[in-house]
């Protein structure tokens, strides 16, 4: 699916709900290939976001256990692996399916301007309640085709502490030097990607947790998300049936 302004182009690929490219200025952003799934584009996270530790989820009284794609965790969830299915202009969907033992859909609807893309994600639960999550993970070129290598400007108050396999344990501490892999909450400025010579992006989300990877030497994923990673056991949102949770995230240039 392609949605095309005069200054931007972006390709949504069925397999996967994913932001396969954003053009803008013809200025590719995104990282267009990788060996691993998790690793390019810009993929939907849902039911749920970054790492269920050792692919268990607990609810109701009953342990799910789901196939471990990132050893030894289950990551980013399912739909990412599903093929949606094109609904009408810029909006796709998704069953999901097995392993997810719950039922429900998740859509994504795309609107495309000369200076900005919105995505606004929507999951809803089938008959029975599930625990849900989602965000997005964007994998954005350190260096475009011209300017300099990309500056970020970003600022929050905590970060999540973690255990030995990176999993939040609930407790917030303070903002570290980066490099980062991190999970931020209390933002108080929403990442600002600038490329000098080259292009300016704001990036903004209703969602409050930001997960903010910065290490890799060819990009910088940055993911805002409706919880931190583990928040499917240890404080999901809860949908009851024919519920719904909604997001959305923006790209804005100048």
């Amino acid at each position: 699916m392609e949605l095309i302004s005069e200054r931007a182009k972006a390709t949504v690929d069925l397999d996967g709900g994913r932001l396969a490219s954003l053009v803008i200025d013809g200025m590719e952003l995104l990282v267009t290939e990788a060996e691993k799934g998790t690793r390019w584009g810009s993929f939907p996270m849902v039911p749920w976001a970054g790492r269920l530790p050792f692919g268990k989820l607990s609810f109701e009284g009953v342990t799910y256990d789901f196939p471990i794609t990132s050893p030894p965790h289950a990551n980013h969830g399912t739909a990412m692996r599903e093929r949606w299915v094109e609904r009408g202009p810029g909006h796709i969907e998704a069953e999901l399916a097995d392993p997810w033992p719950f039922g429900g859909r998740v859509s994504q609807r795309f609107e495309l301007t000369d200076e900005a893309l919105t995505v606004t994600m929507t999951i809803t639960a089938d008959d029975q309640a599930m625990p849900a999550q989602m965000g997005w993970h964007p994998w954005y070129r350190r260096q475009l085709d011209r300017g300099e290598s990309v500056e970020l400007t970003f600022e929050a108050g905590r970060i999540y502490a973690t255990d030995e396999e990176q999993i939040p344990t609930g407790e917030l501490i303070g903002v570290p030097d980066g490099p980062w892999d991190e999970t931020f909450i209390d933002v108080t400025q929403t990442p600002i990607l600038t490329w000098p010579n080259a292009l300016t992006v704001a990036l903004t989300s209703n969602f409050d947790h930001w997960v903010v990877f910065t290490k890799p030497d060819h990009a910088y994923a940055i993911e805002p998300q409706s919880g931190a990673p583990n928040d499917l056991n240890r404080a999901p949102h809860v949908l009851k049936p024919g519920e719904s949770l909604s997001g959305w995230m923006a790209l804005t240039w100048g």
